[in-house]
């Protein structure tokens, strides 16, 4: 595994849409790992594709539970519900905003072989996912930041 140099705001790689991914090989899974190592370092909870300068649609997330996620050409199916926090973004260091999501999302997505799934998630989690599937689609989180 390796350490990714994470892009930062101002590139334009984050304002484009990612690609669909179709090959689900060797190195997929290596640079997932490398996404992994990178977003631990960096102390995050998300990174995605496009934060390493690739324009792929995949990302990974931690979890409330610790629990890793992995997501590959992923869909939120349905959102319901609202909350509002801050959000942080480890391509715009030392900024936070407070951001509107849903609550709980319904997300289908394949993992790192190609299996698709399909999932509920709530609250945080809810939040981490909906942060990094818009970094899939060139929208940061301050795109979405709302008054109180």
């Amino acid at each position: 595994m390796a350490i990714r140099n994470i892009v930062k705001d101002g590139d334009p790689i984050l304002r484009k849409k990612s690609r669909i991914v179709t090959d689900f090989d060797s190195k997929l899974s290596r640079i997932l790992d490398d996404m992994l190592e990178t977003m631990k370092r960096a102390d995050g909870v998300g990174l995605a594709a496009p934060q390493i300068g690739f324009l792929r649609r995949f990302a990974i997330c931690e979890l409330k539970n610790n629990e890793l996620l992995e997501i590959v050409n992923p869909e939120i199916l349905e959102k319901s519900g609202e909350q509002i926090g801050p959000e942080g973004c480890l391509s715009c260091p030392k900024r936070s905003e407070d951001v509107l999501r849903p609550k709980r999302i319904k997300l289908k997505y394949q993992d790192r072989y190609g299996n698709e799934h399909i999932r509920e998630l709530e609250d945080f989690d809810a939040v981490v996912v909906s942060h990094e599937t818009d970094h899939l689609d060139g929208i940061l989180f301050y795109d979405k930041a709302v008054t109180k």
